[in-house]
Formats: C-alpha cells, sequence, structure tokens
C-alpha cells in the first residue's frame, strides 16, 4: 500500500539525484558549461580572492646592476552573499489515498508533480542566469487595457503563465493587492498581463514585477557584471580597471567581424580565451542571414548535455530566451564558477522526513533548496556586443537562380545566388571530340566576378 512515508523515501532516493542533475545541466548550455564548487564558501558568504594584473617583480639590467625589486601578486576580495533558492511542490492528503492502492497512479502522481517542478525551475534559473540579481521581470508601461488585473509592459520575455508574482509601485512601494497573485495570461504581441487578483485601479508606467519574494535575492547574473553599477562583488569599479568588462554598441546587424573585433580586444587586453558564445534569437538570425547572403556554410557542433550549437571559429554559439532582444555574451565561461554551499538537496524536518503536513491544510509539502551564487572571476575577460540593426525577413533576401546549358557535356546543377553575389564557376563539361572554351551570357563571355541580379542561364562553347 502506498503511504506517505512512501512518497518520503522516493523523493530522497530516487527523484533527487534526478533533478539535481537537470537543475545543473538542463537549464541551458551556458549552466551546463559553467563550473560548480565548493570553494571559496564562508558561512552565509562567497569570499574569493580575485588576482589582477601581473607580478611587478621582472626586470632586465647589466650585470653589475642591483637585482629587480620583488613585486607582489595583485589581488582583490571579492564578496558576494549566498542567495536561497527554493522549489515548492504540494501534494493534497485527498490525492494520495485516491492513489493509495495503485502504485501505478502514485507514481503518476509524482511525476506530474517533479516535472512541474523541474519546468518552473528550469524557467527561472534560466532567467536569472542572464539577469543582474535584482530579480526585476518586467516594467509596466502606460495601460492599454481599462482592466484593473491586467498590466501593460515593456517585455514579456521573463514572464510566463503560472508565475506567482509581486508588483512594486513606482516609487517601490509593495502592492499589497497585487503581489502573491499569479499570472493567469499574457498577451504576448500586445505586451499584457493578466493576473489573479485586481487593482483597486489599472496600474499605470513604471511599476515592477518580480518573483514572489525575490526582489533583489536572485542570482547574481551576467548584467551584473555587464551593468552600471558603482559598485561589483563588493568592490569599487571606479578602484579596478579589471572589473570593467568589453562593451560596445553595433550600428548595424551581427556580422563576423563584429564578433571578431570583441575577441581581438579581449584577447589582446585581458589575455582571455573565448570558449562561448550567447546571444538573443533576433541576432543569432542576423548572424544567420549574414552567412546565408556571403554564401558561407553554416557548421554545427554539439556540446556536453546534449545541446547543438553553431560555430564561429570552433567556438559554440547559442541562441537563449532569456538575453535581450538585440544582444551578444562573448565568454570564458572557465572565469565563472557557481559557489555552492550544497548541491540541490530537500529541506529536511524532524526524523529526516522531506514531505510535512502544511499547517491547518489537508495537504503535504516539500522544499528543494540550494544556496549558491555565481561569481565572475575576471570581468573584463568577457564582452556584451548590442548591435542596432534587425534580422532581415524571409522576404528581404532575393535570390536568383544560375543554370547551366552544356550542350551535351554531362549535367551541371544550377546554383541559387543571393542578390548581387557571385555564381561559382562549375567545374568544366565534357564532351567527346571537343574542347571545352567558356559559359556565354546571351553570346558573350560571362565573367564570373560579376554581381548576380536575375536569374540567368549561361551556355557552353566548345571549340
Amino acid at each position: 500500500m502506498v503511504t506517505i512515508s512512501n512518497a518520503d523515501k522516493a523523493l530522497k532516493t530516487f527523484y533527487l539525484g534526478v533533478l539535481a542533475d537537470q537543475l545543473n545541466v538542463g537549464v541551458n548550455p551556458l549552466l551546463a558549461k559553467i563550473g560548480q564548487t565548493g570553494a571559496d564558501v564562508w558561512g552565509k558568504e562567497i569570499k574569493k580572492l580575485a588576482p589582477y594584473g601581473i607580478n611587478g617583480g621582472i626586470g632586465s639590467g647589466l650585470e653589475t646592476d642591483p637585482l629587480p625589486a620583488s613585486g607582489g601578486n595583485n589581488y582583490a576580495q571579492f564578496t558576494l552573499t549566498l542567495k536561497n533558492l527554493f522549489g515548492k511542490i504540494e501534494i493534497s492528503d485527498k490525492a494520495v489515498r485516491a492513489s493509495a492502492s495503485s502504485a501505478g497512479a502514485f507514481v503518476n502522481l509524482l511525476n506530474a508533480e517533479m516535472e512541474g517542478l523541474l519546468k518552473a525551475g528550469k524557467f527561472n534559473f534560466g532567467r536569472m542566469l542572464y539577469g543582474d540579481g535584482s530579480g526585476l521581470l518586467a516594467t509596466t508601461v502606460e495601460n492599454a487595457s481599462s482592466s484593473a488585473d491586467t498590466l501593460t509592459v515593456d517585455s514579456v520575455k521573463a514572464l510566463m503563465e503560472g508565475m506567482t508574482v509581486d508588483v512594486y509601485s513606482a516609487s517601490g512601494t509593495k502592492d499589497a493587492t497585487l503581489s502573491g497573485a499569479r499570472i493567469v495570461a499574457i498577451d504576448r504581441g500586445a505586451k499584457t498581463v493578466r493576473l489573479s487578483a485586481s487593482a483597486s485601479a489599472p496600474a499605470g508606467a513604471g511599476c515592477k514585477l518580480y518573483v514572489q519574494g525575490s526582489k533583489g535575492n536572485e542570482l547574481t547574473g551576467l548584467e551584473a557584471v555587464f551593468g552600471n553599477s558603482d559598485t561589483l562583488y563588493g568592490l569599487a569599479r571606479a578602484d579596478y580597471s579589471f572589473l570593467t568588462p568589453y562593451t560596445d554598441e553595433v550600428d548595424g546587424k551581427a556580422t563576423p567581424a563584429a564578433i571578431q573585433s570583441a575577441i581581438d580586444s579581449i584577447e589582446e587586453v585581458a589575455g582571455g580565451s573565448v570558449d562561448f558564445i550567447v546571444c538573443s534569437f533576433d541576432v543569432r538570425r542576423q548572424y544567420v542571414d549574414h552567412l546565408s547572403a556571403s554564401r558561407t556554410n553554416l557548421d554545427y557542433m554539439n556540446l556536453d548535455g546534449g545541446y547543438k550549437a553553431l560555430s564561429y571559429g570552433g567556438i559554440p554559439l547559442v541562441a537563449d530566451r532569456f538575453v535581450a532582444d538585440g544582444t551578444m555574451y562573448i565568454l570564458n565561461s572557465a572565469d565563472f564558477k557557481l559557489h555552492q554551499l550544497c548541491d540541490w538537496r530537500w529541506l529536511e524536518g524532524e526524523g529526516g522526513t522531506v514531505l510535512h503536513q502544511i499547517p491547518g491544510r489537508a495537504s503535504y509539502s516539500a522544499t528543494l533548496v540550494k544556496y549558491a551564487d555565481l561569481l565572475c572571476s575576471r570581468p573584463m575577460g568577457q564582452a556584451k556586443l548590442t548591435f542596432t540593426g534587425k534580422e532581415s525577413s524571409g522576404a528581404d533576401i532575393v535570390f536568383h537562380t544560375v543554370s547551366f546549358d552544356s550542350q551535351g557535356g554531362g549535367d551541371i546543377p544550377s546554383q541559387s545566388v543571393v542578390s548581387g553575389m557571385k555564381a561559382v564557376e562549375p567545374k568544366e563539361p565534357f564532351k567527346t571530340g571537343y574542347e571545352f572554351s567558356g559559359w556565354t551570357l546571351n553570346g558573350e563571355a560571362y565573367d564570373f566576378t560579376e554581381p548576380v541580379t536575375g536569374d540567368i542561364e549561361l551556355v557552353a562553347v566548345y571549340e
């Protein structure tokens, strides 16, 4: 017979390992690439000595000169408070008793709860990775709706139906009516969000949405490194130049030249080695458009965790839903570590149980916890590009067909060429008893260095 005790054991022995693995590796390719460590964790804080610059004890001189003065390494101490990450499930006593006589039904019940927890965990931890630690999901703009339960926001990227959110006014005061409400529906085209609670009047511009209880308590993500805050990891940016990463706003679309310029700057200034590129979906489309227009093959590569990425000179390039539009991060993943007090664990009560009755309710809950934060030991070795151009739509790229009439010299495949680009000279056709002398267009010798501006047929000429 299935009991709460059986469920408790299943959560600890079977589900915990699967959940931990998926939340550590299965969230997104970047998190799978970043190492996790228990080093430099002291109590509730992360304290890490980060070297910067070079040793000053090097010099050269005459044989009779004094030896160079010593100059030790430079260190700065990073300080971060461990963030408390939680995931909570709830199972009603009625559901447990209804499935008590069927092990299969009970397994299905637990599986459904675990899948829901895993989906929510992946969404939120993936979102945090690209945030600045504030937990901000969206900011309201002038409300296009007259409904008191509907908000018009600047972006719905970080929002999902079912999320429980807190709402703060433009002045920073928590709205007691809307906070704790769940997102019922999202109109992604109109950028409106309908909540399960209604305010006394439609919300105006400047209100901010956060995940319940998460304001200022989320992981110190990439935007904290690339942001314009006065301090980073407890140090004043003005005092340490190595805290300033490479940033550039590119007036146009994503191209290999812009990417390479950032990589060259990192290698030249920081001596770093870029091994990961992540961007928004629109930037990836811009990059693919450029490769298509320049007739360059798209190379793919397989990553750990079962992910697939485009290859930029052997560097994986992936797109992520939580990267802001027009944005690309160029990173050395070895400089990032997720420092943690422990890996994912169930919050245990007396006797080591993980399922606890909710006071005053006929339900049980279990809470998954992890105490960790993300730290970059060398911010100057990272880059962020912002592109002001837009990706091409399918109608923006015009292709022309270049066909070949070999005059009996064998089959020559036609070519699809982007308007304004050049056709590739094919292999010479072979015709018994004749010598191939070239291709012609309208009776004139064709020059393959000329751009193609329309559909053409090239005819082989023999001597």
